[in-house]
């Protein structure tokens, strides 16, 4: 069972197996059509498109402080049916990749693991790892069986906003925001309409994941750069934008051997639509 990383050469020896799942995460934030575009001009053999608007989110809903964030948490039928459609079984082994060193392809990994299922990886390098791996693409999409999956006992964790509020008073835990520094500190903001961070939070920008040939780093040094960030794991909380970055962070927590954060799903698009909410800027 593969429940963190896998790489292109195991995959490869995998990649006909019926038992084994394969889903295409590509997805680019402010060009929406990107994920379907670039499946459609070759994916892994074998894989299917699973798109982070429609397949690994729900609808967004309210406005203010009732706005959940501009990628919500799907509701958990929805989301089995949707994984029943992928053909996945209760004992599939899935494998979830993209082309941006698994910053969406750890929703999808986030997701099973929230439903109760273990057995699934995100492809290290993703897609250019698979094609410098000489690994070959295809167009062809084979159709696939429904599968079987059903909910089990969740393996992750998530936090309210409500909790977060809450939070801001008790310490109780860390809060973790994996945007990039500049967005961090409320500089350059273009995706959200308040720029800036949440009160106490702290930043690792979850690209610091990955090395220089976009694979994550060993789990050792993961291990360094994480535990000065929070007294254990079981302390943290990890946010993002909106729900999907902040995955990559909880996968490489997984990968460092520090399991047990938890997510805080509408993460800052949910905390700033909401003027009622601080604000914090800088570093």
């Amino acid at each position: 069972m593969h429940t963190t990383l896998i790489d292109a050469a195991t995959l490869a020896r995998h990649i006909d197996d019926p038992n084994w799942v394969v889903l295409d995460c590509r997805h680019d934030l402010l060009n929406p059509a990107f994920g379907r575009e670039a499946f459609a001009a070759g994916h892994l053999p074998g894989a299917q498109f699973a798109s982070i608007d429609d397949d690994l989110s729900g609808p967004k809903t309210g406005s203010g402080s009732t706005f959940r964030g501009r990628h919500p948490l799907p509701e958990r039928a929805a989301l089995i049916e949707t994984l029943r459609r992928f053909g996945i079984d209760g004992d599939s082994q899935v494998v979830a990749y993209d082309a941006h060193g698994g910053m969406y392809a750890a929703r999808l990994w986030w997701l099973l693991r929230w439903v109760g299922h273990e057995a699934v990886a995100v492809l290290d390098g993703g897609f250019p790892a698979w094609q410098a791996a000489g690994q070959s693409v295809t167009t062809e999409v084979a159709p696939r069986a429904a599968g079987s999956i059903s909910e089990r006992p969740s393996l992750t964790r998530t936090v309210s906003v409500e909790d977060v509020v809450a939070n801001l008073s008790t310490g109780a835990f860390t809060v973790v925001d994996a945007r990039a520094n500049d967005r961090f500190r409320g500089e350059n903001e273009t995706i959200d309409p308040v720029g800036g961070h949440i009160p106490g939070a702290k930043n690792r920008f979850f690209k610091d994941n990955l090395g220089a040939d976009g694979k994550f780093k060993p789990a050792d040094q993961l291990k360094q750069e994480f535990a000065p960030l929070f007294s254990g794991p079981d302390k943290a909380v990890m946010q993002c934008g909106s729900g999907v970055t902040a995955c990559h962070n909880l996968l490489a927590l997984e990968v460092a051997g520090m399991p047990g954060a938890a997510l805080y799903p509408g993460s800052w698009s949910e905390w700033c639509a909401s003027p009622e909410r601080p604000v914090a800027t800088g570093a």
